[in-house]
């Protein structure tokens, strides 16, 4: 089964910038659609961008199209988010998740990692 690990989170201060990793290590990452997804304090999911299996991008937040930006590493076996200007709303749990293509719900990704915690706050 396919296990999903992020890393990269952590305490920053507003503008400030983080990159969370998401990477798998028995099974191909290049083979599925990774979206990252977050959770904020008493809120839902919320999606956040996706990059499926041959590059293709998608932003589900318009204002994150600008402020974060999605990558993947191949020979890293490794999918990226950079997160620059960094906002207090932007605090929450980020998780990445694997699915066949990238979905704006995210009940229809298959497998999820644990979760990064990013706090955001001077």
């Amino acid at each position: 089964q396919l296990q999903l690990v992020e890393s990269g989170g952590g305490l920053v201060q507003p503008g400030g910038s983080l990159r969370l990793s998401c990477t798998a290590s028995e099974f191909a990452l290049n083979n599925y659609a990774i979206g990252w997804f977050r959770r904020a304090p008493g809120k839902e999911h919320e999606g956040v961008s996706c990059i499926n299996s041959v590059g293709g991008i998608t932003n589900y937040e318009d204002p994150v199209a600008g402020q974060f930006t999605i990558s993947r590493d191949g020979a890293k076996n490794t999918v990226y988010l950079q997160m620059n200007s960094l906002k207090p709303e932007d605090t929450a749990v980020y998780y990445c998740a694997a699915a066949i293509a990238c979905y704006v719900r995210y009940d229809h990704y298959d497998y999820w990692g644990q979760g990064t915690e990013v706090t955001v706050s001077s």
